[in-house]
């Protein structure tokens, strides 16, 4: 048995990712019961703190996607009742979650990122505005600060696109990211416990790998190890992983990257919470490491009953 503990695994939630919670959670409860793990799953609402207790909760498997599981919301509440989790913890969690917070931490350690300019609501010239930022030109990218499945998220072509780019951002917060657009490969790179997987290359059969491509069957393919020279797979494999240092970030993570036609590497992002169905890109890496889909539940379930690495000691 994986742990005598009794282990809740939260899925759903309200976030827009609450699907994709949703299929993560189930996938990760039937590994744990196929490894004769004590689990019960659960949804959270307003009462979660009543449910974990009256169900005697010993350990939280956290595959809650998005805002309230991803920012720290769900971290601060499994702290103060004192109940170990997966995954990186409150402060680590909320940088993570923010786009704008997480590109200036990699600023100030010289990791490379997309130039960008922030843009909030409460600037009526700039939310309700046609022109982009000063110096920024077509292809840009607009996205929310604070989502993720690519949810807001827009490839600008032409100046005639930025006002409706502008608009689909702001549903979804009052700050948005203006970026430049990094031409080249898209690639991924999986953390497990501060040791770099292989890289998944992501090759979406339409332009843009946005919510469709990424949960329609079919409509994107992976490559793993990505099709990248040697140099350049180390040099993407240290940035992630300097990525999930800076952050603060423990268990397992995902980091975001463009890869330049000139072989430059750029962080897009960071997941703290990354996808665990069965075919999300997490468990690809894994399996190419020849980590199974099970040998990877276990080793971020008992990542949580471990000291965490670095500074988010508890």
């Amino acid at each position: 048995m994986l742990t005598d503990k009794r282990i809740a695994v939260l899925m759903g939630g309200t976030s827009a990712e609450r699907e994709i919670s949703l299929k993560s959670g189930r996938a990760i409860e039937a590994s744990l019961r196929r490894q004769g793990c004590a689990v019960s799953a659960m949804d959270p609402d307003g009462t979660i703190a009543e449910q974990l207790h009256r169900e005697k909760i010993e350990l939280v498997v956290n595959a809650l996607h998005g805002r309230g599981g991803e920012d720290g919301t769900i971290q601060g509440l499994l702290e103060f009742l004192g109940i170990p989790y997966t995954g990186s913890g409150v402060l680590a969690s909320a940088i993570g979650m923010n786009k704008v917070m997480t590109k200036r931490l990699l600023e100030v350690h010289g990791i490379p990122t997309p130039t960008y300019s922030v843009l909030r609501s409460s600037r009526p010239d700039e939310a309700g505005g046609r022109e982009l930022p000063g110096g920024f030109k077509c292809p840009v990218v607009v996205k929310p600060s604070c989502e993720g499945s690519t949810i807001g998220v827009t490839i600008v072509k032409s100046p005639a696109g930025v006002r409706a780019a502008y608009a689909e951002a702001f549903r979804h917060g009052d700050e948005i990211l203006v970026e430049e657009y990094i031409p080249g490969h898209e690639v991924t790179a999986g953390i497990l416990e501060d040791a770099a997987l292989p890289l998944v290359e992501i090759v979406p059969n339409e332009a843009f790998y946005d919510y469709k491509a990424k949960y329609t069957k079919g409509a994107t393919d992976y490559i793993v190890p990505a099709r990248l020279p040697e140099d350049v797979t180390s040099k993407v494999q240290d940035l992630a992983l300097r990525t999930h240092r800076v952050i603060g970030c423990r268990g397992c993570t995902r980091v975001d990257f463009r890869v330049a036609p000139d072989g430059r590497p750029f962080v897009l992002e960071i997941n703290t919470v990354p996808g665990m169905t069965e075919t999300s890109l997490l468990p690809k890496a894994a399996a190419a490491d020849g980590i199974s889909y099970d040998q990877l539940v276990a080793q971020i379930v008992r990542s949580a009953l471990r000291p965490a690495i670095g500074s988010e000691k508890r």
